[in-house]
């Protein structure tokens, strides 16, 4: 991956997100339609196996395309996951592992954008992983949602 440009917007994006904050999930890049992000496994990461929780490795995959997503257009305010499948090549790593994502859009149309993305522990590839994601450029949609 070439070394894309910073995007104010889409770190800012990121860190709101309280979960991903939660995670202790971190932007490496963002720029240019591609992105990286990292996690150094702690024991609350873990599976039964002391591996990396698949969840942990989903949530990676799916917050670095989104953010490569999102990095094309200033006016993108984040992007709804449609549909994403996740393949498990081999665990994750242990506690103290760098885990670093690298998502990538491989086509955008006007609202909707299609993604790849990689999870490595250092120099062993982890999973890959596709997404379709839907533009989302106003950030008030918890306002039309009503209770179940």
């Amino acid at each position: 991956m070439t070394k894309p440009s910073h995007s104010p917007a889409a770190n800012a994006a990121s860190s709101s997100i309280p979960f991903l904050q939660e995670l202790g999930i971190h932007v490496v890049e963002s720029g240019g339609g591609q992105a990286q992000v990292e996690l150094i496994l702690q024991a609350r990461h873990l599976n039964g196996w002391q591996v990396a929780h698949g969840g942990v490795i989903m949530t990676m995959l799916d917050n670095v395309m989104s953010l490569a997503g999102r990095s094309m257009e200033p006016n993108i305010r984040g992007g709804v996951t449609i549909e994403m499948k996740t393949s498990f090549m081999q665990p994750g790593g242990t506690e103290g592992c760098r885990l670093l994502a690298k998502g990538k859009v491989v086509h955008a149309s006007t609202s909707i954008y299609f993604c790849e993305g990689e999870l490595w522990n250092g120099d062993k590839l982890v999973a890959k992983a596709s997404g379709t994601f839907k533009f989302i450029r106003r950030t008030d949609v918890a306002k039309k949602m009503t209770p179940a």
